[in-house]
């Protein structure tokens, strides 16, 4: 606290310096968090869009990208658009065929005709004869 004073009372004479300094600082990290406001809503953008590597959001200027009065990226569905149609091999390719099933959590065990029963074999057999006779 002395330092804050002179011997008198007053402000030291470098208060202005300062302020100054502290101005400056100010403005540093509000940039830089501006800045990681603006990585961290294209980067939930750009997955919600499809992109591979997100190594991809490199390639926009984050200068030109801006901020609304509530500190969120103006646009971001709009910035991917743009992203999608100027470099289409960032984002992966939808596909309209169906998926897969399951799989059984065990693989089906095929079963040895010595492990049947009489009725069960005769069952098996008629089947077999069914499909090979078609």
């Amino acid at each position: 606290m002395s330092e804050d004073r002179s011997d008198d009372g007053s402000p030291p004479a470098d208060w202005q310096a300062r302020a100054e300094a502290a101005e400056r600082a100010l403005g540093a990290v509000q940039r830089e968090s501006g800045e990681r406001l603006k990585r961290a809503e294209l980067k939930v953008e750009a997955v919600r869009a499809g992109m591979v590597d997100l190594d991809g959001l490199k390639l926009i200027d984050l200068d030109a990208v801006a901020l609304s009065d509530d500190g969120s990226v103006t646009d971001p569905a709009g910035i991917m658009a743009a992203l999608k149609r100027a470099k289409p091999w960032l984002f992966g390719v939808g596909s309209s065929s169906s998926t897969a099933a399951v799989p059984r959590a065990e693989p089906l065990r095929t079963r040895h005709a010595r492990e049947l029963s009489e009725e069960e074999w005769r069952s098996a057999r008629a089947a077999l004869l069914r499909r090979a006779g078609s």
